[in-house]
């Protein structure tokens, strides 16, 4: 297979020319020209605060698990048309990301989500320590084609991000419990 030649930065026509775009580029909160990753990571608490309140008994780790599955197949395939193995435009890992930190981390409260996604931010743009590591394991090679493994590995580091941030919270949780926070 012939990589195609990079995309600079994809617009609205990259968008709407194939399905998997719509959901790697987190239905269009990818495009942003400033912190893409940001944008779509505000783009997932939004939606899963919609989608919670219009259906509270949705099952949450199904709608991940399916979200990980579509996923690969839409970063692994959008990735490989705009020849960049891992994009900043791609915010679907970001999306999957939060909705895996507010589904564990709710019910808190508006502060409380805004510490999820400073954390997760802070995580997912920094790379300390397993972010870092995870990021790394599923580089492309050179001379390499883009493929699963760059595909799955736009999803890992985010979902290390995450594991990380629900230890902080936690870990900061327990403290405050026992009377750090007084």
């Amino acid at each position: 297979m012939t990589a195609a030649a990079p995309i600079a930065r994809p617009g609205l026509r990259f968008l709407r020319a194939h399905p998997a775009h719509w959901l790697a580029l987190g239905f269009g909160s990818g495009l942003s020209p400033r912190a893409p990753g940001t944008v779509g990571t505000l783009w997932g608490w939004a939606a899963y605060l919609v989608l919670a309140a219009l259906f509270p008994a949705l099952p949450w780790g199904g709608v991940i698990a399916v979200g990980l599955l579509l996923g690969l197949w839409a970063c692994t395939l959008t990735a490989r048309h705009l020849g960049v193995a891992d994009p900043g435009s791609i915010v679907w890992d970001e999306i999957l990301a939060i909705w895996l930190v507010l589904w564990l981390w709710m019910p808190a409260g508006f502060w409380g989500q805004l510490l999820a996604f400073v954390l997760f931010r802070y995580f997912d743009a920094a790379k300390p320590g397993p972010v870092g590591w995870a990021d790394r394991l599923f580089k492309l090679q050179p001379g390499a084609a883009i493929g699963w493994r760059q595909g799955w590995g736009i999803l890992f580091d985010d979902l290390v991000a995450a594991c990380c941030t629900l230890l902080v919270l936690a870990l900061g949780w327990r403290l405050w419990q026992w009377g750090w926070g007084a």
